[in-house]
C-alpha cells in the first residue's frame, strides 16, 4: 500500500501531531483545548469534547497514540475503501475515528461534570476505537505487545486489553482515563458491526470455530 490509500489516517496523524507541538510550547492553548468536564458544564465549552483529540500530554503520549493509529488506522481505511468505495470508506472512517474519540468522553464527563480538578487529553479513545474495529474486521490477524516477543491473536489481545482497562479503571488512581479507553473500544466494535453486520457474525463464528 501507498500513502495515497490512505489519505485522511495521514492527515489526521499531521494535524494531530502539528496541534499537539504547538501546545506543548503553549500552556494556555493546550489549556483551552483539554477536556474539561467542569468547564464543558458550567461555561458551555461544549468543543472540547472534541478538541482534546488533537492535543497530547508530551512527545511519548502522541508518538505513542500516532504510531497505532497508523499502524491500524492505515489498514481499515484501506479496508473501508475496498467495501465500501473511497468516498464512502473514508467517510466511515472519519466517523470511526472522531466518534469514537468523542464517545470515548461521555462516561469520563457524567463522572467529572462537578469535579474541576479533573481535565484530560489525547486520541487515546479515539485510537480504541480504530484498533477494536479492526479487531472485529479481522480477528485473525496478529498484534505484538511492547516487550511481548511473540504474535498475538487479534481477539484474544482485544479480550484482555478489555479486561486490563476494566480492572484499571475500577482499580483507580493514576492519570490514564481508562474508561475513555473502554469507551472508545466499544464504540469502535459498534460501528464495525452496524455498518457492516456479517462482520460480527464473522467474527463470533471465527472465535468458536
Amino acid at each position: 500500500m501507498t500513502l495515497l490509500q490512505y489519505p485522511i489516517t495521514i492527515a489526521i496523524i499531521i494535524l494531530t501531531s502539528l496541534i499537539s507541538i504547538v501546545a506543548f510550547k503553549d500552556g494556555d492553548l493546550k489549556y483551552k483545548l483539554l477536556l474539561y468536564p467542569y468547564r464543558m458544564r458550567h461555561n458551555k465549552e461544549t468543543y472540547r469534547i472534541l478538541s482534546h483529540i488533537f492535543i497530547h500530554a508530551d512527545y511519548m503520549h502522541l508518538i505513542f497514540n500516532m504510531v497505532v493509529l497508523f499502524s491500524f488506522g492505515s489498514i481499515m481505511e484501506h479496508l473501508f475503501n475496498v467495501s465500501f468505495g473511497s468516498e464512502l470508506g473514508s467517510f466511515h472512517f472519519l466517523i470511526l475515528y472522531l466518534a469514537g474519540g468523542v464517545v470515548a468522553t461521555i462516561w469520563p464527563c457524567i463522572r467529572n461534570s462537578e469535579n474541576p480538578s479533573y481535565m484530560s487529553l489525547g486520541a487515546s479513545g479515539a485510537v480504541s476505537a480504530i484498533l477494536f474495529a479492526s479487531i472485529i474486521w479481522i480477528p485473525y490477524g496478529g498484534i505484538y505487545v511492547m516487550f511481548i516477543p511473540i504474535e498475538i491473536p487479534a481477539w484474544l489481545f482485544g479480550i484482555l486489553y478489555l479486561l486490563f482497562e476494566f480492572y484499571m479503571n475500577k482499580k483507580g488512581g493514576g492519570k490514564i482515563a481508562h474508561d475513555a479507553h473502554i469507551g472508545g473500544a466499544l464504540f469502535g466494535v459498534f460501528y464495525a458491526i452496524i455498518i457492516e453486520p456479517h462482520k460480527g457474525t464473522e467474527f463470533i463464528n471465527y472465535i468458536l470455530g
